[in-house]
Order: structure tokens, then C-alpha cells, then sequence
């Protein structure tokens, strides 16, 4: 018995990102456009009337900006939804909103040459549907713009070494798990390396939208600065994150080698050089995302002596990273995504102890 094909809603004020979306979908075997909408109040009544599993939205179109329509999506009738961004300051800050109120993921419309640019990006499209195809879905919006994010509650730091250091890897989901993750971390908690899959363009404004919500700094990493206690460091998009040394001391290394497992930033390139660099002194986090990127790397964190920790099923947008690490035999833990922060830090506080000798 064949499977059901996956079915797409296009909703794009742009006839070509619409005629592109739908011979992109429908050249693969296990998806298909159901149909196509120029703006939300079309799509609204092609929803009702087609039932799409995946919905692909413009971030910038008439008639209803496209985060007013995915507020109003969430709430009343909650699906997954992609969004497809344009690679521009105001483009990035958008993105990053829609995330927060319950977008799975995103793309990127190209600058120039939008036909060949978005035809290249067939795989990763294809990728990103059959992700959203299986995510959880958020079943009520967050706060509206404007409103106060809600405090976490302060976790204590134990008195550590700068040797200390927290890594994390992240996918789909993943801007919404890193920040639940961060916001509790105190000002003087261990340093923070994190790849989350993330376009170029797109990083800084998810830095900046972190650092004004958290205790520590947060910050896109530079080539050669310093790994400092009480700053998280997010892998630039298209440049790959590794952990160095410079003397005694921690510092972030940026480079243009070709992609590991099709990504750069990539998860396994961070916690392969964390398990040369920092060994015991390292807790690897994986968080929600597709694919496998990782896993081989958490694996030989946790045979350097790192004591790693995976969300769990039932917090993951998609089960796709733990899932892979959890397999692959890196992972001591599998927790809740409200319960990292805490087990992180708790652990910190066995380093020295017995406890970490596991």
C-alpha cells in the first residue's frame, strides 16, 4: 500500500515563488502542492476546503501581514507551518518572530537569480516539509509583540573553573528549545557554545533577540575571541564553530570547510572539537532537530569523558538529533526540554565528585 503524500498549502503574494514551491514539491515522490494562494485570506478558505498537512507562508505580503495570519493560525486552528523569508535585516527579525509564535522551521528566497537560487535549495525544501510534515505543533501562540517574555526563574552556578564548558547542538525547534534552555543560566554560568542549522544573515538576529532576554551574553561568535563564563556563543550561519586553545585558554575558531552532514554550521564539527579540546570538562546537550547531525560527534565527547544530555520525544518539535545521538550510544541522559537548564547546572555541581566518573 503506497503512502499518503504528504499535502502542501503555497501561500506567496509572488506568482514565480508560487509556480517554484510547486514544481519544487512536486518533483518528489512523497509530497505534493494541493494548492496555491496569493494571500492569507485565499489561504484561509483553502485550508478549510483542502486540509494541507504543511503550509508554506511568505513572511511579507498583502492584504495580511504574514505574522498577523500565522498568530491567528496558531490559536484557532494550529498545522505546521514554513516560512519562506527574504534574505534582508527586516527579513531575519521577522523570521525570528514567526519562530516564536510557532513556525516549525523556515527558507530563504535568494537575492538574485531567484529561479536557479530556490531551484538549489530543492533538497533542503524537501528536507524542511517532511520535518514539518512530523512536528509537534504548539497548540496556543505565545504573548503578542510587545508583551513581557515571562522571567525565568535564576538557576544557581556552582563554584567551577573556566575549564568548564556547556555545548550545544540544535536544529528544527531548535530557536525556541536554546532559548528556554538559556533563559534560566546565571550571569557566571559556564560558557556556552552552541550550532544551531541556520542560514547566514539570520544568526545575528537570533543573538541579539537571546541576549535581550537572558542573564548571560549572548552574542554571534567571532573567529579567535576568547570563550569566556557567562557568554553563549552561536555558530555564525555558513561558517563552521570549533573549540581551540590558545595557551591556557579556550578560544572560538570560524572556518569555510566544506559542509558536514549537508550543514555549516555543523553539530558534529562542534562537539568533535570539544571532545579534543575540552574532554571531561565539557556536558553536551543535544536539542530538537532533524536529521543526524552529531551524533557521531556526542559519541566521541562521551568517550573523552563529556557527560551528555538529549531532549526528550515528547518535548522535541522533531525527534530527529537525540533521537540519532541517543542510538549512537553518546547520550547519559534523556530529559525534558523544562528540565535542562537544571539538570545541566546540577551536574556542573558533581564535577570533582564520584558522580562524575560515570
Amino acid at each position: 500500500m503506497t503512502a499518503a503524500k504528504i499535502k502542501v498549502l503555497c501561500v506567496d503574494d509572488s506568482a514565480l515563488i508560487r509556480s517554484l514551491m510547486t514544481e519544487i514539491i512536486n518533483s518528489q515522490s512523497d509530497m505534493e502542492v494541493v494548492g496555491t494562494a496569493p494571500d492569507p485570506l485565499v489561504a484561509r478558505d483553502l485550508i478549510k476546503r483542502l486540509n494541507p498537512d504543511v503550509l508554506t507562508l511568505d513572511v511579507e505580503m498583502p492584504r495580511m501581514d504574514g505574522l498577523d495570519f500565522l498568530e491567528r493560525l496558531m490559536r484557532l486552528r494550529p498545522m505546521p507551518v514554513l516560512m519562506v523569508s527574504s534574505l534582508t535585516e527586516r527579513g531575519s527579525e521577522i523570521t525570528m518572530r514567526a519562530l516564536e509564535l510557532g513556525a516549525v522551521d523556515f527558507v530563504t528566497k535568494p537575492k538574485l537569480g531567484i529561479r536557479d537560487g530556490l531551484m538549489d535549495y530543492t533538497d533542503t525544501i524537501a528536507d524542511k516539509i517532511r520535518a514539518a510534515s512530523r512536528a509537534r505543533i504548539r497548540s496556543a501562540a505565545p504573548p503578542s509583540a510587545g508583551a513581557a517574555e515571562p522571567a525565568a526563574p535564576m538557576l544557581r552556578s556552582p563554584l567551577l573553573s573556566t575549564e568548564k564548558l556547556i555545548i550545544v547542538g540544535a536544529s528544527t525547534g531548535g530557536t525556541e528549545a536554546i532559548k528556554e534552555f538559556l533563559m534560566p543560566m546565571p550571569p557566571d554560568c559556564p560558557a556556552v557554545l552552541i550550532v544551531q542549522h541556520m542560514p547566514a544573515g539570520f544568526t545575528r538576529s537570533f543573538a541579539q533577540r537571546l541576549d535581550g532576554l537572558c542573564r548571560i551574553t549572548v552574542k554571534e561568535a567571532e573567529h579567535g575571541e576568547r570563550v569566556l563564563p557567562g557568554y553563549a556563543y552561536i555558530a555564525p550561519g555558513d561558517s563552521h564553530l570549533r573549540l581551540a586553545r590558545s595557551g591556557a585558554n579556550y578560544v572560538a575558531h570560524l572556518s569555510q570547510e566544506p559542509a558536514v552532514n549537508r550543514h555549516r554550521p555543523s553539530v558534529e564539527v562542534l562537539f568533535d572539537s570539544a571532545a579534543v579540546h575540552a574532554g571531561k570538562n565539557a556536558i553536551g546537550v543535544m536539542l530538537t532537530g532533524m536529521g543526524k547531525d552529531g551524533a557521531q560527534g556526542m559519541l566521541r565527547m562521551r568517550e573523552a569523558g563529556a557527560y551528555n544530555l538529549a531532549q526528550d520525544e515528547s518535548t522535541c518539535i522533531v525527534f530527529g538529533m537525540p533521537k540519532e545521538a541517543i542510538a549512537a550510544g553518546g547520550v547519559h541522559e534523556v530529559v525534558p526540554l523544562h528540565a535542562m537548564s537544571q539538570r545541566v547546572m546540577a551536574r556542573l555541581a558533581t564535577f570533582g565528585t564520584r558522580a562524575q566518573r560515570v
